[in-house]
């Protein structure tokens, strides 16, 4: 008889052990659902995280984009506005140098008006200007009008001929 209530005994025990067994492996179940929904749950944010991110960077490098493209532009632009600048300083500067020329000639001629003006002028010290000797006895302005002017004819000169 005790060997059929030690049967008794350990077969309930066996059958509670069972369905606590039972009980067990069921809450196990439910909590790896929850884990496996919770990690779905946080990759599933993961993921819209990154593809935030990645929607962010788009827009910057759209932006990027756009502002080195008016950059470049504007590069250009002020390339251009210099370079313009330049050959127009080079044709100052040419214009200069052609300038300074004949006004160095000018004043080379002007010299030497005034060397023969100083020539004439003592002459006509020695000389009466009504002589007949002289016969071709100029006054100073009819000396530098027929150098300059040896045909006697106007001498035209118009703001073409010192620009290039």
């Amino acid at each position: 008889m005790a060997s059929s209530s030690g049967t008794s005994s350990g077969s309930s025990s066996l059958i509670q052990n069972s369905g606590s067994e039972e009980d067990l492996q069921a809450l196990m179940d439910q909590r790896k659902r929850k884990r496996m929904l919770s990690n779905r749950e946080s990759a599933r944010r993961s993921r819209m995280r990154k593809q935030k991110h990645l929607d962010d960077l788009t827009g910057q490098v759209a932006q990027l984009t756009k502002d080195n493209h008016q950059i470049v532009t504007s590069v250009n632009i002020t390339t251009q506005h210099y370079l313009n600048i330049e050959a127009e300083n080079s044709i100052l500067r040419a214009q200069v140098g052609e300038l300074s020329h004949r006004l160095q000639s000018l004043d080379e001629i002007i010299s030497f008006l005034n060397a023969s003006n100083a020539v004439v002028l003592g002459t006509d010290n020695n000389h009466d200007s009504s002589d007949s000797m002289s016969g071709n006895c100029f006054t100073t302005a009819e000396h530098i009008e027929s150098f300059f002017n040896p045909l006697n004819q106007p001498i035209m000169a118009s703001a073409h001929a010192f620009q290039y």
